[in-house]
C-alpha cells in the first residue's frame, strides 16, 4: 500500500492527464479545447521529468564525492518541448482568431453547422 501511496506523482500525472483529456472531448469551445490540450501536455512533461529524477543523484557534473549522476536527457528534451507547446498555443489561439472572424463564434457546434448551411 505504501508503495502505491508513495508514487504520488504518477498519480497526479493521471489525473492531469485525464483531465485534459475529458475538457477536450466535454467541450466545444476551442479556447477550452485548447486549454485542455495544454494540461495534458504538462501532465506529460511532469512524467518525464519524474522518469528522469534519481534518488541520491546529483547534476552530471565530475566529481570524487559523488558516484550517482541524473541524466539530463529528460530536462533537455522538456525544455524543449516546452518552447513547441509555447509555440503550437500561440498557433492554435491566432487560428481561433481566425475562426472567429469568419464564422463568429468559437464554438465547434455552431461552426459546424453555419458550414452544413453554407
Amino acid at each position: 500500500m505504501d508503495y502505491i501511496l508513495g508514487q504520488y506523482n504518477y498519480w497526479a500525472v493521471i489525473v492531469l492527464m485525464m483531465i485534459g483529456f475529458y475538457i477536450v472531448i466535454a467541450h466545444g469551445n476551442l479556447v477550452k479545447k485548447l486549454i485542455g490540450l495544454n494540461i495534458f501536455q504538462v501532465s506529460v512533461f511532469i512524467l518525464f521529468i519524474s522518469l528522469g529524477y534519481l534518488k541520491g543523484g546529483t547534476a552530471p557534473i565530475y566529481s570524487e564525492a559523488y558516484t550517482a549522476y541524473a541524466s539530463p536527457l529528460p530536462h533537455v528534451l522538456i525544455l524543449t518541448a516546452i518552447v513547441v507547446g509555447i509555440a503550437t498555443t500561440a498557433l492554435g489561439l491566432a487560428l481561433v482568431v481566425r475562426i472567429h472572424k469568419s464564422y463568429g463564434s468559437i464554438e465547434e457546434d455552431q461552426i459546424h453547422k453555419m458550414d452544413q448551411d453554407s
